[in-house]
């Protein structure tokens, strides 16, 4: 029998149904995740939402029958009866206050990676899936890859033994970081609303450059190379290993001198590469903690001895190591390629398939969602729901709280020059109270002020 989707009350779909979909943030990956919605056959792609008309256009021609805003909460005050799920792609710095707005009118949510700009807006969002009972999904494709499947077989099977330490390692950013904020103020371009743009962000007169990507660098939109790449390379460890929220983190970035002997402060900005250590208490699949390592900007760990001198480590760019007591294993971006080490032993291990893949692998991410909010809340598995991408959200975040500890200085007690005693030091975490107790000028970052008239939903 099909029941009427009133019956079943707000944000629950009747079986039959498809999946209405509204999209903030619709060009570039939004325009790719909007399309990849389309291709499952079950959702009708409804509302299009963009502050800038430029990167909006593609997106507006190919869905002609989607009706376009430019401010989402206009869209969610007029249409939200109209719809019944949201994906978010813009950048970082406003996920949280358009999901969290989504969640508490019972829509399901999308959410591109990183889950949220700040750690205490993952730990809201995560609370928030479960109290309005929708279905969520964070946008790092891996977690639906066979990949990650593999990895967890071959451990569950104990190929490699026991993992307590990880390398995970990038070549991003592959954006200017460790740079000095802009001093040109040229016209806001046709088309772009600049205030709507800056959203939570403190109010700026408009610079270049920061459309359509290079937003990632700056503190005050993006999350740097761990919010580009972290969701796709960590994800694997925390699956793997059943590890969930760190207890310390610690860091070293690369100083960038603007003279002989002049080290340069540019808050705004990310260095340009760093190393960041992470501690995990004992996983669900551990005999004992976990110490993570996160390395980008180009910075690789020592090539594991088994592996020979010309083959390539990760996929050359990036890559995750698992370091065992019998063995070694490792995989490429999304946890893709997996392979045991050396790489004969792939040639020899034979492990039982015991995690059901999903259909179209990487790809198949976002069918998963909308097939999973058609069935409704807790009715179908997900491979990133929040309740997985939250902890992971948070573990990356903090890794940014140290890097950005380290590159802090703090003016000498003689009154010359400056110190910087977070690069000297091991963050320690107070999970429940979601701060880091040995250093306090951190603890800023770990829930930003928004800009007066912005909010999330009144958390």
């Amino acid at each position: 029998m099909v029941v009427p989707r009133h019956v079943l009350g707000r944000g629950f779909l009747a079986p039959s149904d498809r999946l209405t979909i509204a999209s903030v943030g619709v060009g570039g990956k939004g325009g790719d995740d909007i399309n990849h919605f389309a291709k499952s056959g079950k959702a009708d792609i409804a509302y299009l939402c963009d502050v800038d008309d430029r990167r909006a256009e593609n997106t507006v021609k190919a869905f002609p029958k989607a009706k376009y805003y430019k401010d989402w909460r206009e869209m969610f005050e007029k249409e939200s009866k109209n719809f019944d799920a949201v994906s978010v792609s813009t950048p970082d710095h406003m996920h949280a206050v358009i999901a969290m707005a989504a969640m508490q009118r019972g829509k399901h949510v999308y959410v591109q990676k990183p889950m949220t700009h700040d750690i205490w807006e993952a730990r809201k969002l995560t609370e928030a899936a479960k109290k309005y009972k929708v279905v969520t999904q964070m946008g790092n494709q891996g977690s639906s890859g066979d990949g990650v499947r593999q990895l967890r077989e071959w451990y569950d099977a104990g190929v490699i033994g026991d993992v307590d330490k990880v390398y995970i390692f990038t070549n991003r950013p592959i954006w200017p970081q460790g740079i000095p904020w802009p001093s040109e103020k040229p016209p806001v371009p046709k088309g772009l609303d600049w205030d709507l743009w800056l959203g939570t962000a403190p109010q700026v007169d408009y610079v270049d450059k920061l459309i359509p990507a290079s937003w990632r660098g700056w503190a005050d939109y993006g999350t740097g190379a761990l919010g580009d790449l972290g969701c796709h390379l960590m994800e694997a460890p925390f699956s793997v290993l059943g590890i969930k929220y760190a207890l310390d983190c610690q860091a070293s970035v690369t100083s960038v001198f603007t003279d002989w002997s002049k080290r340069g402060y540019f808050p705004k900005s990310f260095p340009p590469s760093s190393h960041a250590t992470l501690t995990f208490p004992k996983g669900t699949k551990t005999k004992g903690p976990v110490t993570m390592h996160w390395m980008d900007g180009g910075i690789k760990p020592e090539r594991p001895e088994e592996l020979g001198p010309d083959e390539v480590f990760g996929d050359g760019n990036s890559g995750i190591l698992f370091v065992g007591t019998k063995g070694k294993m490792m995989a490429s971006e999304y946890a893709a390629n997996p392979r045991l080490l050396p790489l004969s032993r792939n040639q020899e291990v034979k492990v039982k398939q015991t995690y059901a893949r999903v259909p179209g692998s990487a790809d198949g991410h976002y069918a998963q969602w909308v097939e999973g909010a058609i069935a409704g809340y807790g009715n179908k598995e997900l491979s990133s729901p929040f309740e997985l991408a939250g902890p992971l959200t948070e573990a990356i975040l903090m890794a940014n709280l140290a890097i950005r500890a380290a590159d802090t200085p703090k003016p000498r007690a003689n009154g010359r020059g400056m110190d910087y005693p977070g690069s000297n030091m091991k963050l320690l975490w107070d999970h429940e109270n979601m701060r880091v107790t040995n250093l306090d000028e951190v603890n800023q970052f770990v829930k930003r002020e928004y800009r007066q008239g912005w909010s999330m939903g009144g958390v």
